[in-house]
């Protein structure tokens, strides 16, 4: 609800005046609404302890006191009733659906175990298939809530004034037209124009650019921005599904549903693993006319190496990334970066420092830098391009005063417009104009802007988006270190620009001026032909980090971008990205090194089941030995190396 106390201060202090309401449409349309994602369940991890209790309590009971045999395997019964028969279950739904995975040799030894009254040997295999899930389940984590963490931004109530005063009502109810107040540290609900009152707006939620957008009478703003101190009234052009992040929400939906389901190392393995350890079993019961010979083949044939080991190295480089200050928060994801063979960048912020700095003012015949320079940053105070910050910055250091401003506008593809101190003041692009005006230099690479004083050709601005001092030799260095085959920078910024920094790093393939649902369609593109890492910084790229193969959020400037990533770099360097594919491609080998070698040694104990070596409950205490083993080795990846960076 709205703060009475703020309310009358406001009314007080005139910083809200009250008009007549415009009539305006109204559409029912439904709102954005927080989506509320499945959380991680925790079964397995019950079924694991409660299998443990019950081979506790069964030992217990059979060696420490005189009870019936009935009393020894009742914890047994429990435990294959509590927790086998769920997995099976699982294991069931997965079989019907063609999904074999590695576990299904798990399910065969349960259910051969409880026909045969073996009933031990299952509980081992309840926690051995249990245990694996569950360390898993620990190195996932949560769920990812892109769209719930989306939608929490958005307020639930907004202020709209009428001729009776300010009245709260719901998102849903604003119609185009409405007059709404924006109180100061709120979330602005929809795309408008500024009515009345002076501020600013935080939009690096939606544009990445760290930067405070000034807000004048006639200045755009957008949804999802974040209001400073100041309480600004502005009138809706957009309804909120139709705003600006809405519509980045709805790509965000829609990347989420479509996102592929990755292969895990363990299934791939598990896929020849499985119909080997299944014709062993079933060759050696034909042979030997012993069902024993099955279970014993099928205990030994657990695949732990698989369940327990490839997640024990995947929690050894989730805690190895975070000590080097990296977030993973899908280990799937991170299986596949060593594989991936395009590398895709954003640009600001990533390959550059996002900081542009104005390098050159070049004043027409008539007028001065001091005029030009404190012309237009008086009228950048009021905008959201990323140039502004560096226009103020230069009148700041040349200590220029600011002067008023008056009607601002700042239209698509017009630029920007405003009187300053009885002046009219026009910034645009070199494209929005006629080339044949006198006067205005050539074109150069990088960023640049015209100034026009009363229609008058007044000045050009030249602008730099610093490289990163690695940014060069990180790209030299994907393709004979990384086998990365395709690097690509995908921006939203004008080509010019983009273009001059792509030389200046050595990167080929360029695509500037994308929005968010292109930039989407570009990495999906990119996915279809080989798999794909994608580095982005801001909530607009966070469509694309869904989208890709692997996405790896650049820095924390948006919780929504770190949210959608796969895995997050704390510190804004290149160097850490490195660091990623070195851990994400030791991790693979060992997590190989861990499973085939456990998997080799279980081929081995197999063979001496099937001739009778090998009964079951010593099958499975050398299946525990070997699991031993591959875990030991899984722990190797805790142990930081000598060095993760080769650039």
């Amino acid at each position: 609800m709205i703060n009475p106390v703020l309310s009358e201060a406001l009314k007080k202090n005139h910083m809200v005046t009250h008009r007549v309401h415009p009539t305006g449409t109204r559409v029912s349309r439904k709102p954005l609404a927080p989506q509320r994602l499945p959380s991680i369940p925790r079964r397995e991890t019950y079924i694991a302890f409660l299998a443990v209790a019950a081979i506790a309590l069964h030992l217990l009971l059979r060696y420490s006191f005189k009870f019936p045999p009935i009393a020894w395997h009742l914890p047994l019964d429990v435990a294959l009733v509590g927790g086998g028969a769920p997995l099976l279950w699982d294991l069931s739904r997965k079989a019907w659906r063609h999904e074999f995975g590695s576990d299904l040799l798990a399910g065969i030894s349960i259910l051969t175990s409880i026909l045969l009254g073996e009933y031990l040997v299952g509980v081992i295999v309840v926690l051995m298939l249990s245990g694996g899930t569950a360390l898993e389940q620990y190195a996932t984590g949560r769920a990812s809530s892109v769209l719930e963490a989306l939608a929490k931004r958005m307020p639930r109530v907004v202020h709209r004034e009428d001729e009776k005063g300010i009245a709260d009502i719901t998102l849903e109810d604003i119609a185009i037209g409405d007059h709404l107040v924006v109180f100061p540290h709120e979330v602005c609900p929809v795309d408008g124009v500024v009515a009345e009152g002076h501020g600013s707006m935080d939009e690096a939620y939606l544009t990445g650019e760290p930067f405070e957008i000034s807000k004048a009478p006639g200045s755009d703003v957008i949804s999802g921005a974040i209001n400073n101190d100041t309480a600004l009234t502005i009138v809706a052009t957009k309804l909120p599904i139709d705003s600006r992040y809405a519509k980045i929400m709805k790509v965000m939906e829609m990347s989420e549903q479509s996102r592929p389901r990755l292969r895990r190392l363990g299934d791939r393995l598990g896929a020849w693993y499985t119909p080997v350890a299944g014709g062993i079993a079933a060759v050696s019961w034909l042979l030997a006319g012993n069902p024993q010979r099955f279970l014993a083949v099928m205990v030994i044939a657990t695949p732990c190496p698989l369940l327990i080991a490839i997640p024990v190295v995947v929690i050894g480089a989730i805690s190895l990334s975070a000590r080097r200050g990296i977030v993973i928060k899908n280990p799937a994801a991170l299986e596949q970066i060593s594989s991936c063979t395009t590398l895709i960048f954003d640009k600001t912020g990533t390959l550059t420092y996002g900081a542009p700095t104005l390098i050159e003012v070049n004043c027409a015949s008539g007028f001065t830098r001091e005029e030009v320079l404190g012309a237009a940053a008086s009228l950048e105070r009021y905008s959201k391009h990323p140039l502004a910050g560096a226009i103020l910055k230069a009148a700041k250091n040349d200590r220029l005063p600011l002067q008023s401003v008056e009607e601002v506008s700042e239209k698509p593809g017009e630029g920007l417009r405003g009187m300053v101190n009885g002046r009219a003041v026009h910034i645009t692009g070199r494209g929005k104009v006629n080339p044949a005006i006198h006067g205005i230099p050539s074109a150069a690479g990088g960023l640049e802007c015209l100034i026009f004083i009363d229609g008058a050709y007044a000045g050009l601005f030249r602008f730099r988006d610093t490289p990163r001092r690695d940014s060069q030799l990180f790209i030299r260095h994907l393709k004979p270190r990384h086998r990365v085959s395709r690097v690509v920078l995908l921006s939203g910024d004008r080509e010019s620009e983009v273009r001059y920094l792509a030389e200046s790093v050595g990167i080929d393939e360029i695509h500037a001026g994308r929005s968010p649902e292109e930039k989407v369609a570009m990495v999906r593109e990119a996915v279809q032909h080989a798999k794909t890492i994608f580095v982005g910084d801001g909530i607009n790229d966070a469509p694309a980090l869904l989208a890709a193969t692997v996405g790896v959020a650049f820095g924390l400037k948006s919780d929504i971008t770190a949210e959608a990533a796969d895995a997050v770099i704390m510190e804004q360097s290149l160097d850490k990205v490195d660091e990623l594919m070195h851990i994400a491609r030791r991790m693979r080998r060992i997590a190989l090194e861990s499973a085939v070698g456990g998997m080799m040694l279980s081929i081995f104990g197999m063979f001496l089941a099937a001739v009778g070596l090998l009964p079951p409950i010593s099958g499975a205490v050398a299946q525990e030995i070997i699991d031993l083993l591959a875990v030991l080795n899984a722990l190797r990846m805790s142990l930081p190396p000598g060095g993760l960076t080769d650039f």
